[in-house]
């Protein structure tokens, strides 16, 4: 499911006291899609009642001292985050410097060929699904007083302020902190977000799951539309449907998802060429070095255990060598069995809240990542989205995942650009950072799949 990225050539993942209303979950849906709080006959789990990272205390204590405040607080912090992250891809020397040379070259390469009426041919380095080229191409709505990498910078900052925008709105009510942690924790990637597509993917998935939280039909299929682009451009925002309540919400929301898909891929089809070559690209990657395998063959190359090296292959970073085809299709067994996991998970669910869609976006997006044959640093961007999305609302369980993705995206910035030349060459330095940043990642996804199955899974304790 998770489309490769790579950093360089192929795009390369509560105040206390006074009494505050609940989240509410579609009426159409009854009894699963409620949210409720939990009747005596019926309490939530245990296990989740009792974590200190589900009190009161926690919220406001871990999120609230960045403040909730007024809207002009939080559009303050955007502007002065973002004008940092301007700044820094300006000068774009950070480390082994470049970040921005994907928009300038690679992108720009692109939407000469889109012009020329053909998706990339023959090109590894385009591994996308087809609605990616509408990003590539959207630029060009502005060259007529920008440059392209200046307009594709404008285009990223107005979908960076639509997710902000979108999180505000679900925050104010609720006294919850989705805004803020996505306003603050998007600068931790550095300029990255800038220079990638990912924040336009992401900004579909976190208002699909936005809008499935409406009661009315019209907001179940807005949300199954922007899923569905959403899946077209990168894939994984499919997954924002992974969790729907069933009954009417799903076939409103899964109908009108794959309707959209299946229209946008036709027209693309229709007026451009070789719009399904990505297929066969994206099957013969290997393991790139970012990826938990990698991970594992960089510790045994640093042990003088494993004889490889290290190729750009794919527009990326790669490791050659005895082993990796066999680790790679270990990875894939892995992706297969997390994909059996979510299906099982989907069957067995009882117990749905306004909450659980979100979860179940995170922890699914996860698992995929984290059984991925590559991680590149801006798979973050889509965790950090959908972490925010879930702290929309009270009833969430991944308060604890989103505060694990934090630092495994401060230390994905000192991956890529920071230390990328140790990444690559295998010291002790980038070995560390990698393996630091992985195993944050690995907690995160097994902490979310355990909270989301013992919050609608597991039998409640009486």
């Amino acid at each position: 499911m998770t489309t490769p990225d790579h950093p360089h050539a192929s795009d390369h993942p509560h105040a206390p006291g006074r009494s505050r209303p609940s989240d509410h979950a579609p009426a159409a849906d009854p009894p699963h899609a409620t949210d409720r709080p939990p009747s005596p006959a019926s309490p939530a789990p245990t296990s989740l009642t009792r974590s200190p990272f589900e009190s009161d205390t926690f919220t406001s204590a871990t999120f609230v001292t960045v403040g909730r405040g007024p809207a002009l607080a939080l559009a303050a912090v955007w502007l002065v985050t973002r004008l940092g992250m301007l700044v820094l891809l300006a000068s774009d020397s950070l480390g082994i410097g470049g970040v921005g040379q994907e928009v300038q070259l690679l992108y720009r390469y692109w939407y000469g060929q889109f012009a020329d009426g053909t998706f990339p041919p023959a090109d590894p380095t385009w591994q996308y699904p087809p609605g990616a080229g509408l990003v590539i191409m959207a630029p060009g709505l502005l060259t007529p007083w920008l440059g392209y990498a200046q307009a594709f910078v404008v285009l990223t900052l107005l979908a960076d302020a639509a997710v902000t925008l979108g999180l505000a709105l679900a925050d104010r009510s609720r006294l919850t902190h989705g805004a803020w942690y996505w306003v603050c924790a998007l600068p931790l990637l550095l300029h990255l977000p800038l220079a990638r597509y990912d924040v336009q993917a992401t900004a579909l998935a976190v208002l699909a799951l936005l809008a499935l939280k409406g009661r009315s039909p019209a907001a179940h299929r807005l949300g199954g539309v922007l899923a569905g682009l959403g899946a077209m451009v990168k894939v994984w925002p499919a997954l924002a449907l992974i969790g729907t309540p069933r009954g009417r919400t799903t076939r409103e929301a899964w109908t009108a998802a794959a309707v959209t898909a299946a229209t946008l891929l036709a027209v693309l089809a229709l007026f451009f060429s070789d719009s399904l070559g990505f297929l066969h690209r994206q099957g013969a990657r290997g393991i790139q070095i970012e990826s938990l395998g990698g991970t594992a063959l960089a510790l045994g190359r640093a042990a003088g255990l494993w004889p490889g090296t290290v190729e750009i292959r794919y527009g990326a970073y790669e490791y050659v060598g005895p082993y990796v085809s066999t680790l790679g299709h270990l990875f894939l067994l892995f992706t297969v069995a997390a994909l059996l996991w979510l299906v099982l998970w989907r069957l067995r669910a009882r117990r749905w809240t306004a909450a659980t869609p979100l979860d179940a976006a995170l922890a699914a997006t996860l698992l995929l990542t984290v059984t991925s044959r590559v991680i590149s640093p801006q798979y973050l961007i889509w965790l950090l989205g959908l972490a925010a999305v879930c702290l929309t609302s009270r009833r969430t369980v991944m308060r604890p995942v989103a505060l694990l993705l934090l630092p495994a995206a401060a230390l994905s910035s000192l991956a890529y650009p920071v230390l990328y030349a140790d990444v690559v060459t295998g010291t002790p330095a980038g070995v560390a950072v990698l393996v630091l940043r992985n195993a944050l990642l690995l907690a995160a996804a097994a902490v979310a799949a355990r909270r989301l199955w013992t919050a609608t899974v597991s039998p409640v304790r009486a």
